[in-house]
């Protein structure tokens, strides 16, 4: 097989990844005393792949053989899961210390989890959806377990791999009864074929598995038992990866699966992601009231956040498509500045984690409880933070495929939201409490908090920037 320049120019942000995790990772082999100079690479790898990224950004077509898309949407979420990985790093510096936990292999895994990421959004093929998925996986079932000392950190990595085994046999099956019944696994096959598949029983079985496998790395009910218990045991900081950079990977194969070949607008397959929006809106909203601790909470608004860029995915038109990648970037800078924000004041044998250990945080800390207002308010739906703006684009792509009921459902449960959220805010300024919360604040990881609320109420004033980015990228 050859491979043409112009092939490896427009691949050369995954390419450049890869190699980078490698690096990483001999550089953790040969050098006893890694950390600060794997940490040191590892951002500058992922700026430079940033910059690769945006240099392509215009191009479009395939790769390899047609099995990898280049350009376009595949950039736009390439651009996502860079983002994410970069504030990870950014906010973890800081947190292994203090949790002894600082090992160089750990900025390698988040690496690979990325590029299997990146594989996922690449995809033109079934095949590379599976390879993407697995090797993100498995990096995953890795970092949740980081904590190899704590009796949580080890459960949680062993629910995570059991559960994500089991998903991933379903996803599987899926895959061969598809290419059973139309002899590929090519998204551009499908989607020609796609009219003629739909009188198959197999092939909406195979459908039926498919959407099984990408719900439970999309954490949509009632795939998503495994997410709390994984959140809260995982590295704050990992929780922080997986809610954001896994959750845009598997919405990223949604739209290509559903959008590019499988038709969803006007379909039986609207109906039943219809079904399973709303009722992961409604089980997520209500169990996150009942929460403590804050992390799990978080779990649960992160169920909560699947369905609402469901309801996009149910609509199958254009603004559903605009509206998830906008959710999804948006998402992305409000959740890795909750998770971070914990992360910075969480102390040994998880401390500082629930609603409780933040009363009066607005008067000893009242720059940091002032962040984290800004991120609970975002989550929130709250105008003009980011978060209003995304599920504002899904509600109204719902509304537009007239399933007004499914976007009354999505109001009624953000609504319900904001007692959690705000409650979060209510005992910063309005308890008080003895407790100091005395930790420093690492500059990396303020740095990257910091960021994250500009960038949220950046694009809530002008949410045009990242929607001007989407559209007419399929």
């Amino acid at each position: 097989m050859e491979f043409s320049s112009v092939e490896i120019v427009s691949a050369s942000p995954i390419l450049a990844l890869t190699v980078l995790a490698l690096l990483v990772l001999l550089l953790e082999t040969l050098l006893r005393k890694s950390e600060d100079v794997v940490f040191v690479v590892t951002l500058v790898g992922i700026a430079i792949c940033i910059a690769f990224t945006l240099a392509v950004y215009s191009r479009s077509g395939t790769a390899f053989m047609g099995m990898l898309q280049v350009g376009g949407f595949t950039n736009f979420f390439y651009l996502v899961f860079l983002i994410s990985a970069g504030l990870t790093v950014l906010i973890s510096r800081s947190y292994l210390k203090s949790q002894e936990i600082e090992f160089g292999e750990y900025y390698c895994m988040v690496l690979f989890a990325t590029v299997g990421m990146m594989l996922i959004a690449a995809a033109q093929d079934l095949i590379i959806i599976f390879l993407g998925i697995e090797l993100m996986s498995i990096s995953l079932y890795v970092l949740a377990g980081f904590m190899r000392k704590r009796v949580k950190s080890n459960e949680s990595a062993l629910k995570y791999f059991l559960l994500g085994a089991f998903a991933t046999g379903f996803l599987l099956y899926g895959i061969a009864l598809l290419y059973g019944v139309s002899g590929s696994t090519r998204f551009a096959t499908l989607a020609e074929q796609f009219p003629s598949l739909t009188s198959d029983a197999f092939f909406w079985v195979g459908v039926g598995l498919l959407i099984v496998g990408l719900s439970f790395k999309a954490a949509a009910v009632p795939f998503h038992m495994w997410v709390p218990d994984v959140y809260e045991g995982a590295p704050t900081t990992i929780s922080a990866f997986m809610s954001t950079g896994g959750k845009a990977a598997a919405f990223s194969a949604f739209l290509l699966v559903f959008f590019h070949a499988l038709n969803v607008g006007n379909s039986k397959i609207a109906e039943v992601l219809a079904v399973l929006s709303a009722v992961t809106m409604i089980i997520g909203n209500v169990i996150a009231i009942s929460q403590q601790n804050l992390k799990r909470m978080l779990a649960y608004s992160s169920i909560a956040h699947a369905g609402y860029m469901l309801a996009g995915l149910a609509a199958g038109n254009d603004l559903g498509q605009t509206g998830i990648m906008y959710y999804l970037a948006a998402y992305t800078f409000m959740n890795v500045g909750s998770f971070g924000v914990l992360s910075v004041l969480e102390q040994q044998e998880e401390k500082n984690l629930t609603f409780e250990d933040y009363s009066g945080l607005g008067y000893k800390r009242p720059f940091i409880a002032a962040l984290m207002s800004v991120f609970m308010f975002s989550l929130s739906g709250i105008p003009p933070f980011a978060g209003f703006f995304g599920k504002y684009y899904v509600f109204a792509a719902a509304v537009k495929a007239n399933l007004t009921w499914l976007a009354i459902v999505g109001v009624l449960t953000s609504a319900v939201s904001v007692y959690y959220y705000l409650r979060l805010v209510v005992f910063m300024y309005f308890r008080e409490t003895e407790s100091t919360m005395a930790q420093e604040i690492s500059g990396s990881s303020l740095v990257a908090i910091v960021l994250c609320a500009i960038a949220v109420i950046g694009l809530g004033i002008m949410p045009s920037f990242v929607i001007d980015l989407a559209q007419g990228l399929f």
